[in-house]
C-alpha cells in the first residue's frame, strides 16, 4: 500500500517532501517549479514503531522496572491539497500516539505563495519572496522543530528521541516569511493557547504570543551549505504562553520512564511526557540560535536556547521566575549511494533555576548515539543508545539522582 500510494502521489507547489527528499529542508522553497493543473489532493501518512530496552534508577529506588518490548505504534494521516495556483492547505491527524490512543486532529493551515486569486499578477514581484501562513498548527519558532519527530513522522530525525526542552506547540497563528538571496525573515503572532476557548473568568489573563526569526541559508559551492538563524518568542499573559515546551500532546519519545512503583494505595507518579523538560514559566521570553553546516556527507546542527521567566507571584512572599539554558549539538555522517546510511551523535543539556531565588541549578544531560538505513526514500530503520541523567542536589522526589539508559530500535515509514 505504501509503494502504491507513493507511486500515485501528486506533486504540489512549495511543498516539503514527506520522505528522505525532505531531509534538511526548513522553510518551504520559493522556487516556482510545479505548474498548477487544478485541484490536487495528496494523501500521505506516517507510521513508527519502536523496540525499547531501557533501565532506570534514582536515589529513592522507587522507579518501576522497565523491560524490553515493543511500544504502542504511532501513526499520522496527512492531507495536502493544492486549492488554487499558489495556495495550498495542510491537515494532519494523529491516528495513534502514546498520549492519545484515539484519532484526533493535530492542526492545519493554509499557505499562500501567490495572490493571483485576488487579482492576476497582484504584488507578483513581492510574492516571489513572500509566504503567508494562517491556521491552527505548529508555528515557525527555531529550527529544531524541522528535525524533530512529530508523533509518527520520524523520517527527518536521525535519532529516536527529540530534544530535552522540546519547543513545539500548536496554536492559532499567522505568519509572514520572506526569503531572498539566502536571507530569511519570519514574523508571526499566535493567540498563545494550546487549548482553544472563548470563555473568560477572573483568573483569565490571555495575551498573544509574538515570534520572529532572522537568518541566512546559502550553498557555498556544490558541496557546502551554511545556515544560521536566530528566533525569539514572547508571551506575557499568565494564562497563556506556558505551552512552548509543552505543546506536543502526543507524549514523550521514551515510554514509561521515571514512573514510580505504586504505593500501598495504588497511586503512582509519572506521566506520558517524561524524559523532556518544560520550565512552565507563566510569562515567557525565549530565544533560540541554530547553526547548520553540511559538507558533503557530514552535517552539524546546533541549539543555543534561553528560556526566561518574568512573572512574579503575589502573596506573602513574592517570587520571580528564573531561567534555563539549553545546549545541543548533533553530528551526522551520511554515506553510501544517495546517502542511504548514516551514523550520528548528539549531546543535549538543560540547566537553570525555576525561581530567581533558587540557590542551586536543576540540570539534565542526555547523550544519544546511533545510526540508520534508508531502505527507500520512504522507509528508515534506526538504532539508538540513550543515556539521560538528572544532576545536582536541586532535584527532589523521584527526580533526585534519576537516570535512564539503554537501546531503542525504530522503524518508520513516511509518504
Amino acid at each position: 500500500m505504501v509503494f502504491a500510494s507513493n507511486a500515485q502521489q501528486k506533486n504540489l507547489q512549495y511543498f516539503r517532501p514527506n520522505s528522505q527528499l525532505g531531509l534538511n529542508v526548513f522553510e518551504t522553497s520559493k522556487e516556482d517549479t510545479i505548474a498548477y493543473e487544478g485541484v490536487r489532493v495528496r494523501v500521505g501518512g506516517d507510521f513508527a514503531m519502536q523496540f525499547q530496552s531501557l533501565d532506570q534508577s534514582n536515589d529513592a529506588n522507587n522507579l518501576v522496572e522497565l523491560g524490553s518490548d515493543f511500544n504502542l505504534p504511532s501513526a499520522n494521516l496527512n492531507l495536502d491539497v493544492q486549492l488554487i495556483d499558489g495556495v495550498r492547505m495542510h491537515l494532519k491527524l494523529y491516528l495513534s500516539s502514546q498520549h492519545h490512543e484515539e484519532t484526533w486532529v493535530k492542526g492545519g493551515h493554509i499557505q499562500i505563495d501567490k495572490l493571483d486569486f485576488v487579482s492576476p499578477g497582484l504584488l507578483e514581484e513581492l510574492m516571489k519572496y513572500t509566504t503567508i501562513t494562517i491556521g491552527l498548527d505548529e508555528f515557525n519558532y527555531g529550527d529544531a522543530h524541522f528535525r524533530r519527530t512529530d508523533n509518527a513522522r520520524a523520517i527527518f530525525n536521525p535519532f529516536v528521541g527529540n530534544y530535552i526542552m522540546d519547543s513545539f506547540s500548536t496554536e492559532a497563528f499567522g505568519e509572514i516569511t520572506l526569503q531572498k538571496n539566502g536571507l530569511l525573515l519570519v514574523a508571526g503572532i499566535t493567540n498563545g493557547k494550546l487549548n482553544q476557548s472563548v470563555t473568560v473568568n477572573e483568573n483569565t489573563d490571555n495575551k498573544p504570543s509574538f515570534y520572529g526569526k532572522i537568518g541566512f541559508d546559502e550553498s557555498l559551492g556544490s558541496e557546502m551549505r551554511f545556515r544560521l538563524t536566530g528566533s525569539i518568542y514572547s508571551n506575557h499573559g499568565t494564562s497563556t504562553g506556558t505551552y512552548l515546551y509543552g505543546g506536543d500532546r502526543t507524549g514523550g519519545r521514551y515510554y514509561n520512564v521515571l514512573h514510580t512503583i505504586p504505593d500501598v494505595d495504588g497511586a503512582t507518579q509519572g506521566g506520558e511526557f517524561e524524559g523532556r523538560f518544560n520550565p512552565r514559566f507563566k510569562k515567557l521570553t525565549a530565544f533560540q540560535i541554530n547553526p547548520f553546516i553540511k559538507y558533503k556527507g557530514i552535517e552539524f546542527f546546533g541549539i543555543f536556547e534561553r528560556a526566561l521567566g518574568s512573572n512574579t507571584t503575589t502573596g506573602t512572599v513574592a517570587q520571580k521566575e528564573g531561567d534555563f539554558t539549553q545546549l545541543a549539538g548533533e553530528l551526522v555522517y551520511r554515506f553510501g549511494q544517495d546517502e542511504r546510511f548514516f551514523i550520528a551523535g548528539r549531546y543535549n543539556t538543560v540547566k537553570g533555576q525555576a525561581l530567581e531565588s533558587d540557590t542551586q541549578d536543576l540540570e539534565i544531560t542526555r547523550l544519544n548515539l546511533g545510526g540508520g538505513w534508508f531502505l527507500s526514500k520512504n522507509i528508515v530503520l534506526k538504532a539508538e543508545y540513550v543515556d539521560q541523567n538528572y544532576k545536582g542536589n536541586a532535584w527532589t522526589g523521584r527526580f533526585a539522582g534519576a537516570q535512564f539508559d539503554g537501546v531503542n530500535l525504530e522503524a518508520a515509514i513516511s509518504f
